[in-house]
């Protein structure tokens, strides 16, 4: 299992393609928070970082399929699934180290926005007037959505042998939970479940995380759609 972790995420770097999906994401953010006349935090006028906790889900639903798309998707391409499938690991192992190794690879990418929380406290007047404890927060919500898009990644590369049609499975379904969903209630053509519907939504838990506040229901929420989609990507791998 731990072979097969280091063994993606050594594939992820040794290919020009991961330099250049973590790049377009570090330059998006980038812009959004610092460049964008519109979104930059320079224009706010006191020390904030709304902008990179409202749009990185955005990025976030093609950066993370980009990543995902290949995890199972190529080893079928090749046949090497069916290597996979023979040897000593059960197919749970397998998707959990692929999943472990794109949350990883996603980990390192979040990495670097740290410096804008240090730039925010340098910013501050006086100096480190900012919400610590709301930024973290924030942070921590920021990883459990990309954990669940992960999982929604991996889900995606398991319904196709052909990268980009992965791809394109993982925008779907990672917009339809984190869009779809809040659609359909604002449209008020299900009234009646409308509440339900809002619930079942990611944007609902993530923004509540969004505002600093971590406690159980979303984060029993975020580890059961996360269960969810793995279990799903099994029992899909173990048909195909």
């Amino acid at each position: 299992m731990r072979a097969l972790y280091w063994k993606e995420i050594n594939g992820f770097f040794s290919n020009l393609s991961g330099y250049l999906i973590l790049s377009v994401f570090l330059v998006s953010i980038g812009l959004i928070v610092w460049v964008f006349p519109d979104t930059s935090v320079l224009e706010y006028g006191f020390a904030d970082l709304e902008p990179l906790f409202f749009y990185t889900p955005y990025v976030f639903i093609f950066l993370i399929p980009a990543i995902t798309m290949k995890m199972i998707a190529e080893e079928k391409k090749t046949g090497t699934w069916e290597l996979l499938m023979t040897s000593p690991l059960s197919i749970g192992k397998i998707i959990i180290a692929k999943y472990l190794a794109a949350l990883t690879l996603i980990i390192i990418s979040l990495l670097p926005t740290l410096i804008y929380y240090y730039s925010m406290v340098e910013l501050g007047n006086p100096p480190g007037n900012i919400d610590h404890a709301g930024f973290f927060g924030s942070w921590i919500g920021l990883i459990l959505i990309s954990a669940v898009f992960a999982s929604i990644g991996i889900l995606g590369s398991s319904l196709s042998s052909h990268q980009m049609v992965a791809f394109i499975w993982g925008v779907f379904i990672s917009f339809l939970m984190y869009f779809g969903l809040t659609a359909l209630v604002q449209l008020n053509i299900m009234n009646s479940f409308a509440l339900f519907l809002e619930e079942l939504s990611l944007s609902f838990h993530y923004q509540s995380m969004a505002r600093g506040v971590i406690d159980g229901q979303n984060l029993g929420y975020f580890i059961s759609i996360v269960i969810l989609m793995l279990g799903l990507t099994g029992i899909i791998s173990r048909k195909k």
